[in-house]
């Protein structure tokens, strides 16, 4: 790594890090241009120890010691920044002081992550950040093997999911399925039930479905509001609900996708 202070705020230099949050851009320009922020010097290790390469790291120097050995190995630029200067640059206040550009690396083959899953998460047109983010975490500590994305559903990648997962979005596989009911084929063929979560009649509850899960099992979970499509419904074998009291129809498919891989997890 070499170090370089920034001087201009609107200079080439940073411009990976210009206007993040602007969701639509960031949304369509990061995937295209083949990169990923990573924000907070947690987050930048964890990037680093899944295999992934920065391209250049822009930080207040305060957060340098923690960073040094993990960028060391690499010859690219570390951009020193005071937090008007950061602000000025990424058009918000960077509380965390570090953020990393990363190169996307390739997704895998959805059929090779199914092949070696017996359970797995998938996300139909989610497009908050925060709860995809979110579902990653619980993701990595109630034990789903992957995590299957549809094709609008928001980016794992984008910055605020990689914060909200705590980097766990490094640690879990994921992929995007392609559309019902082609992912319906997909999930079939290689021995998968799929049980989407949802309000509907003729839905069984979660405890139903945790007290004898198939051994291969696909979890849909669908966006806040609108829910599952009519697509993902008949392409399941089973809805399933959980319980409520008090009035309360739902919850947000964050909890949800939490308490479902909790309560089959605990029944195991």
């Amino acid at each position: 790594m070499h170090i370089e202070r920034v001087r201009d705020a609107a200079s080439d230099a940073v411009a990976d890090y210009a206007r993040l949050t602007d969701v639509s851009l960031r949304s369509a320009h990061e995937p295209a241009a083949g990169l990923y922020i990573a924000e907070s010097a947690k987050v930048i290790s964890r990037a680093i120890g899944a295999g992934h390469r920065p391209r250049s790291v822009l930080m207040e120097e305060k957060w340098l010691p923690g960073l040094e050995s993990a960028l060391a190995p690499f010859d690219i630029p570390v951009h020193l920044a005071d937090p008007d200067q950061l602000e000025a640059i990424t058009g918000y206040r960077v509380h965390r002081g570090a953020l990393a550009a990363f190169e996307r690396p390739a997704m895998p083959d959805p059929g090779e992550l199914l092949a070696a899953a017996r359970r797995v998460v998938v996300l139909e047109d989610i497009v908050d950040h925060t709860n995809v983010g979110a579902i990653f975490r619980s993701v990595a500590a109630l034990g789903a093997d992957a995590v299957f994305v549809s094709p609008r559903c928001a980016d794992p990648l984008y910055r605020r999911s990689v914060r909200v997962s705590m980097g766990t979005v490094f640690q879990v596989p994921w992929t995007r399925l392609p559309e019902w009911p082609d992912a319906a084929r997909m999930l079939h063929a290689r021995g998968f039930s799929i049980a989407a979560l949802a309000l509907a009649d003729g839905a069984v509850p979660l405890r139903e479905l945790a007290a004898d899960p198939p051994d291969r099992l696909a979890l849909v979970f669908g966006a806040e509001g609108d829910g599952l499509s009519r697509n993902a419904l008949e392409a399941s074998d089973q809805v399933v609900t959980i319980p409520m009291a008090n009035g309360v129809d739902s919850l947000n498919v964050a909890a949800a996708a939490a308490v479902v891989l909790y309560a089959l997890a605990v029944d195991e």
